[in-house]
């Protein structure tokens, strides 16, 4: 009792901060709604990341060859690029005058809107879109909430703009699951990209469990570092209840709801047998909900193996078949710089002030938390 009290108090005290600093929060985000939204609420930010390798081994080659030498090899890339720019923008300016043309040729009449498809023929393969293949690499860092979905909408959005079935779209996922439907309106983002026949590669460097692997089950393929934790295809659920010890102490909660199964397992009030088991009938539901999809995506599972909740890591999830090979997103994605043009697609938020406040007060509460938690252990 005197820890349970020790603790009550604690959060009371937590609470009482917490409120505090919402009022003061709540002030000035009213006052900020009064004034007009621009709607700009971020920009979408292109790297291309060949360009990113190619400044590092220009900083190593600075360093160790001599200074001749790098400039000369230097000077012959720039020379390569140039000419290629130079053949594509002429290949546009042609096929442009073309377009324009009174020509009614079967060519011209096919195309939309008046518009003649690019001619390509004299463009370098490695510029050319639908050929050689641009990448598209995607990044999502998944919470509990998978607070990212939002960023990956309008990310994966705008790649659906330009990417077509020659191209590839790169996920590299990151996340240890949380809530079933945060995490299914993730997985349908990825969708979207094999539903237009675009080919989708998932790359794990750390962890992909419970919702990350039902993200990554989308791809065509999945890859995942040696020691990348991986799988862990189950559902789980806690709901912690302090009825007794609000009964012993004379309090009383009433829970009050319209629908026999409306609330079957509460916080504060007495939970029932039948509550308990409509709880897990809720869960076993989901859990099959689980497995179909993963079944769907990835046929070759033997699920009775893999679909007990278990999580594995990379050398051991490649002989289930939960992944289809090891490799870093890092080893992967230089190996694609090597034959296609490979960018980065970010969307990037203005953060605000009160957002920066709102963030802090919650990492000084999770830390909080966490000190007391380590203490009373």
């Amino acid at each position: 009792m005197t820890y349970v009290f020790e603790y009550l108090s604690f959060l009371a005290e937590i609470v009482t901060v917490v409120a505090a600093v919402l009022i003061i929060i709540s002030a000035l985000v009213a006052q900020g709604a009064r004034q007009a939204d621009s709607g700009d609420r971020g920009h979408l930010r292109i790297t291309k990341i060949n360009d990113r390798l190619r400044s590092l081994r220009y900083a190593m080659e600075g360093s160790l060859l001599p200074v001749d030498a790098v400039k000369k090899q230097h000077k012959q890339e720039a020379k390569a690029d140039a000419q290629s720019q130079k053949a594509m923008s002429q290949a546009l300016k042609e096929k442009r005058k073309r377009g324009t043309g009174a020509s009614t040729s079967n060519e011209d009449v096919g195309a939309t809107k008046g518009e003649a498809e690019l001619d390509t023929s004299e463009v370098p393969a490695e510029d050319k879109p639908g050929e050689s293949g641009r990448v598209y690499v995607v990044h999502f860092d998944g919470d509990v909430k998978a607070s990212h979905v939002d960023n990956l909408r309008l990310e994966v959005t705008a790649i659906l703009t330009m990417a077509t079935p020659n191209d590839e779209v790169v996920v590299c996922l990151e996340s240890p699951g949380g809530m079933v439907h945060s995490y299914g309106l993730a997985a349908s983002q990825l969708m979207r990209i094999r539903q237009r026949g675009i080919p989708l590669t998932a790359v794990v460097d750390m962890v992909a469990a419970s919702g990350g692997y039902l993200m990554a089950a989308v791809a065509n393929r999945v890859l995942a570092a040696p020691f990348a934790l991986v799988g862990s295809i189950g559902v789980v659920a806690q709901v912690p209840n302090v009825h007794r010890l609000l009964k012993k102490n004379d309090v009383d909660v009433d829970v009050i709801t319209a629908g026999k199964h409306k609330r079957t397992l509460t916080f504060l009030g007495e939970n029932t047998e039948e509550g308990r088991q409509k709880f897990t009938e809720e869960l076993e539901d989901v859990h099959a909900l689980f497995q179909e999809f993963v079944k769907d995506n990835r046929p070759q599972l033997d699920l009775d193996k893999v679909a007990t909740g278990e999580a594995w890591y990379g050398t051991r999830a490649l002989d289930l078949g939960l992944i289809d090979e090891l490799s870093t997103s890092d080893e992967y994605l230089m190996q694609m710089c090597a034959e296609h043009e490979v960018y980065e697609v970010k969307w990037t938020e203005h953060v605000k002030p009160i957002d920066k406040l709102l963030g802090k007060v919650n990492t000084l509460l999770d830390s909080a938390v966490e000190i007391f938690t380590a203490w009373r252990r």
